[in-house]
């Protein structure tokens, strides 16, 4: 059976920050864009060494997870924490790691090149003004 991508072969990558502006266990940056036909924000951060990016949704209540604006990563700079009920996840795989999740956190797909971070829309995740 062969894989399938969700991955609109319309759209091209879309550039979303320099690789420099991702540190490790830091800031997140923020972005909006179209998931399952709502706006959403979604945020891009640095874990180990891999850029990751997750719709800034908890699992646990759907609502929007950093404590303080960009900041997503507990004092250790290991776990994505949502501010609201506690729930902790993986940053390198969305995964819940502890407190009152439901399941995982929706990830978007990314990408580096030549020192650029690239968001690669998908069917469900799309540019605002698609």
């Amino acid at each position: 059976m062969e894989e399938q991508s969700n991955r609109c072969v319309e759209e091209p990558a879309l550039a979303l920050c320099q690789s420099r502006d991702l540190v490790d266990g830091g800031l997140a940056v923020p972005f909006d864009l179209r998931y399952g036909g709502q706006t959403c924000r979604a945020f891009a951060v640095r874990f180990q060494g891999v850029a990751q990016a997750y719709l800034n949704r908890c699992s646990h209540v759907a609502m929007e997870m950093d404590w303080q604006p960009d900041r997503f990563f507990d004092a250790s700079g290991q776990w994505l924490v949502c501010a609201s009920h506690g729930a902790t996840y993986r940053p390198d795989t969305g995964e819940c790691a502890g407190g009152p999740c439901r399941g995982g956190l929706i990830r978007i797909e990314l990408s580096e090149v030549g020192g650029v971070v690239l968001w690669h829309p998908t069917y469900l995740a799309k540019p605002l003004e698609f």
